[in-house]
């Protein structure tokens, strides 16, 4: 590629990577950090509190399906700006929120911004970049939810328990990613030829496989995201100020999900796939012996960090792989199929969690990640190149 090119693409990716840090490090995952302070103010019981996380979930599968409906009627642009637009407006509503009602709406809307961010950025990528490149700056681009989780654990740590005054500054961040979008997203007049989304695409070689081992990742991987800021303060006494330090471990440790793309040359992507999903189910083990010492949680949350970026990055190149003449639906695929999971996941674990307890709740997620880890669609160790073409 040429300077210029290059020089072009660094945008691209700083701004994919923060609007990927917004829509799901700031609107969508930072809500297991806040939730301890959210369900004191708002007086919600642990089982609403799971419907309520579901409902992200829920509505990032929308987002998804919306992404693959208009794929060929809206450019990449004006899809990730719309996710920036739904993150921040999500976000105002939380802000804003009296209730368990208004508050799932806008935990819903922001979980819809993920949804819309993806496919978007990853067709924007095979715009960009060569089959060689294209891994490594999907990969960058998915750590961004690392970045995200950091930045939401120190503004924690200096809001001193506000919600709502953190939902203002992520608001404000979120906005301004959504501007930015608009001059560094492509318009999409050079894109990979698409055809409409039909039953076929999931009928291809591998992708049962696939999808089978997303739903069990997204389901597993619940116990941290929506309940882990409940636990550490419920189960093990653990104040705001240790869940939010808690909260920049794991995502420090999820940056090295932005390596995924190397690991995956270094070692094989079924290698990479089966290791980080017994890394998740590990940290979650782990998370259980906190008891014991206050060491447990900082080790297991880091494990789960660093091993779930890793992991959502080996299912975006599977998918990819599985489906080269569709990137949107190669990764919108498997993470849709992934939120679904989560959706099933997390009321699941709240049954759990009331019922039988931490111990129990934390083992049997740690049992479906271990399961997720064992299904691995073989057609994905190939890669097979696909030209962008003009339309």
């Amino acid at each position: 590629m040429q300077a210029s090119t290059v020089k072009h693409n660094v945008n691209l990716l700083a701004a994919a990577f923060a609007l990927t840090a917004v829509s799901y490090g700031l609107a969508r995952f930072a809500f297991g950090l806040l939730l301890p302070q959210i369900r004191t103010e708002l007086s919600l019981d642990i089982g609403t509190t799971g419907w309520i996380g579901s409902s992200a979930f829920v509505a990032y599968c929308v987002g998804v399906c919306i992404t693959f409906a208009l794929n060929r009627a809206c450019s990449p642009r004006a899809l990730a700006f719309a996710a920036g637009l739904a993150s921040t407006v999500g976000m105002v509503i939380i802000t804003l929120s009296t209730s368990g009602v208004a508050l799932g709406l806008g935990v819903a809307l922001a979980g819809l911004s993920t949804g819309l961010t993806s496919p978007p950025l990853a067709t924007a990528v095979s715009l960009q970049f060569d089959d060689t490149h294209r891994p490594k700056a999907n990969a960058i681009i998915n750590a961004g939810t690392a970045a995200g989780i950091v930045l939401s654990g120190l503004a924690c740590l200096l809001a001193f328990g506000g919600w709502r005054e953190l939902y203002i500054l992520f608001s404000v961040i979120s906005g301004a990613v959504a501007v930015w979008v608009l001059y560094a997203v492509p318009t999409g007049h050079e894109r990979t030829a698409s055809e409409p989304v039909s039953c076929a695409f999931v009928k291809r070689p591998g992708m049962l496989a696939l999808c089978t081992g997303s739903f069990l990742m997204g389901l597993s991987s619940t116990a941290m995201w929506t309940f882990g800021g409940s636990l550490l303060r419920d189960e093990f006494n653990f104040t705001q100020t240790d869940i939010a330090w808690i909260w920049v471990t794991l995502g420090l440790a999820g940056v090295a999900g932005a390596m995924t793309g190397v690991f995956v040359q270094q070692f094989g992507l079924a290698r990479v796939h089966c290791v980080s999903l017994a890394g998740m189910a590990a940290g979650m083990i782990g998370l259980s012996f906190t008891s014991v010492s206050v060491a447990f949680a900082f080790v297991s949350v880091a494990l789960f960090g660093a091993s779930y970026i890793t992991s959502s990055g080996a299912f975006l190149i599977q998918g990819i792989r599985l489906l080269p003449d569709r990137p949107d639906l190669g990764l919108g695929m498997p993470f849709l199929i992934l939120a679904a999971g989560q959706s099933a996941g997390s009321p699941l674990f709240g049954a759990l969690l009331g019922g039988w307890g931490a111990g129990v709740a934390l083992a049997a997620f740690a049992g479906v990640a271990l399961l997720a880890g064992l299904v691995f669609p073989q057609q994905s160790a190939a890669t097979v190149p696909v030209a962008p073409v003009r339309v």
